[in-house]
């Protein structure tokens, strides 16, 4: 399968808008490619979950060749080999503007055909109306107003520390909780372009060190990796360093291009993300 720097791949080119369908303007991505830059492979790795993308330039036209406009939700496996590159799903969504259906329901199935092939997983897709109202936001803990100083903005998992107490023994107490910072960014890693987004990291074990926490999520600000990989490298970071009993991190990424992606990983098989809008998005 193609790769990130494949002279197929659409990111940093200039590309004409196809307005009539075209699923071959997808392009999949391995999800095992930055994993094996590490030595890692990612299989071995102890998380499930999904990436919900929120689509707010959904367009066709009906037999009467009247525009329908919509928003949709695509829910990608986490167990799928590939992630889909932003810039083609985006040209493959406007690809349905000049397009003739006879319902949303045959939208639906045809992008989640060309979607589970791409992605070479079971991809949900559903169409929703423009008054479509998503669940309120998690309930967290904001940590951004932690008191840290940064004089280095390189991915470092050694930051990351559980509490501990005045005479340097770890607490002994275990932590239960949802914590938030809207200080995610991290980068491109063709173009360069920034993502921003607010990260959740849903925790119970050995209490952590918040600051340490906020530490490593601000030292993603220069990370170079796709929304997926950056979820997926702090959750294993969190998990290796701190050993929880139980890990959830979800990002809730800035949209860029009609297209918003968040990520979910988590230690529990059976937990499913909720698809929530947070004040940015």
């Amino acid at each position: 399968m193609a790769s990130v720097h494949s002279e197929n791949n659409p990111l940093g080119k200039n590309s004409a808008y196809i307005d009539s369908y075209d699923p071959t303007l997808l392009f999949p991505i391995s999800r095992a490619e930055s994993w094996k830059a590490v030595n890692i492979e990612r299989e071995t790795l102890p998380f499930y979950g999904e990436d919900i993308w929120n689509g707010y330039e959904i367009s066709w036209l009906n037999d009467q060749g009247i525009p329908q406009v919509a928003m949709a939700e695509f829910r990608l496996p986490a167990t799928s080999p590939f992630l889909i590159e932003s810039k083609s799903f985006k040209l493959y969504l406007n690809s349905y503007n000049q397009t003739r259906f006879a319902n949303k329901e045959n939208v639906e199935r045809r992008m989640a055909k060309d979607l589970s092939a791409a992605a070479g997983g079971d991809v949900k897709v559903a169409i929703l109306p423009l008054n479509h109202v998503f669940p309120a936001e998690v309930k967290a803990v904001c940590i951004d107003d932690l008191d840290i100083s940064m004089d280095k903005y390189e991915l470092d998992p050694g930051v990351l520390q559980l509490a501990r107490g005045d005479h340097g023994e770890p607490e002994g107490v275990v932590f239960e909780g949802v914590l938030v910072s809207h200080l995610l960014k991290s980068n491109c890693p063709v173009t360069g372009q920034p993502d921003w987004g607010s990260i959740f990291i849903e925790y119970k074990g050995p209490h952590i060190d918040e600051k340490t926490l906020l530490t490593y999520i601000v030292s993603l600000r220069t990370h170079q990796d796709f929304h997926e990989q950056c979820v997926e490298r702090t959750f294993w970071d969190i998990w290796s360093r701190c050993k929880p009993e139980s890990l959830t991190v979800y990002a809730r990424y800035v949209r860029r291009g009609g297209l918003d992606i968040n990520p979910m990983r988590s230690s529990d098989e059976n937990k499913q993300a909720i698809n929530f809008r947070t004040v940015r998005q």
